[in-house]
């Protein structure tokens, strides 16, 4: 294994620190493998040199799947080599097998810092401090200087969400290539804005929570009540009324009960609990 600064051994005990921490400065590559694994082996020089050529743009990080089989069936390790990327706390990209070392360059392209994320950093001081047309005007100004960095598309998305700008929004995931839609990131802000398109009808919290209350098989209500949960935060009442309208009226929206907990598992990611708690009472509600 390179001695490098830039890669470390991942544990379950510094995982938290190590990867998903340090993810929200640059870019981790978390490397799945093993001593037995042939594949793991032919991996290890690609991982070496991209760690030579990047210098400190990212950081490798190795799991020993034998000596971290809990760390390992945590994330979801099927088969290795399992290649996972962290960017700002998350897995936001994953490739499994001894992939060639040109796609493992793109992968890692998306997310190093680039000379757009400047301005990117100073739109978000912008936003944070208030000022929401400065922050728009530098994304924009990031976009023309680099067009194919689709965080910044990302980053203006999330703003017109939260000041309630559903149009705006889905003009710009209109301009997206369907590749970029369908990464984690994308699909967090899709869900974001479909619990927003729910809401933005929906009568207030109060008056929906009477009308459930009043009668549990009002699914219309009990929809957009869950709508409104997401929208607070509340993912966790959400999903209970999601689910109940799964058991008790697929007819309703054509399954909108299930597909509104596919989306919430979409904002919250896999490695939440409360997504493996939800996900087994939704198959066993539907099976």
């Amino acid at each position: 294994m390179s001695t490098s600064a830039n890669v470390i051994v991942a544990t379950a005990q510094n995982f938290d620190t190590a990867v998903r921490d340090k993810s929200n400065q640059i870019p981790v590559l978390v490397d799945f493998w093993a001593d037995w694994c042939g594949p793991c082996k032919v991996l290890m020089p690609v991982l070496d040199k991209l760690v030579q050529d990047y210098a400190g743009k990212f950081l490798l990080a190795k799991v020993d799947t034998e000596a971290e089989r809990e760390l390992a069936a945590q994330h979801g390790i099927r088969s290795i080599p399992t290649l996972k990327l962290f960017r700002n706390g998350q897995p936001v990209q994953e490739l499994q097998g001894a992939q060639p070392e040109s796609v493992i360059r793109a992968l890692i392209d998306r997310y190093v810092a680039r000379e757009s994320d400047t301005l990117r950093s100073q739109a978000d001081a912008a936003y944070q401090g208030g000022d929401v047309g400065g922050a728009l005007k530098l994304l924009s100004r990031a976009s023309e200087m680099d067009p194919d960095n689709h965080q910044i598309a990302f980053d203006r998305i999330r703003i017109h969400l939260e000041q309630g700008d559903l149009q705006a929004a889905e003009q710009i995931v209109q301009t997206l290539p369907l590749a970029v839609t369908q990464e984690p990131e994308a699909a967090v802000l899709m869900a974001q804005m479909e619990f927003t398109r729910m809401a933005e009808n929906a009568a207030d919290e109060s008056v929906l929570t009477a009308a459930v209350r009043n009668n549990p098989n009002d699914s219309e209500a009990r929809y957009q009540l869950g709508a409104r949960k997401v929208l607070a935060g509340d993912y966790e009442e959400a999903m209970g009324h999601f689910l109940a309208i799964a058991q008790r009226d697929r007819q309703y929206g054509d399954d909108a009960g299930r597909k509104a907990l596919l989306s919430i598992f979409s904002l919250l990611g896999e490695d939440d609990p409360r997504v493996g708690h939800y996900r087994r009472r939704m198959f066993n509600a539907l099976h």
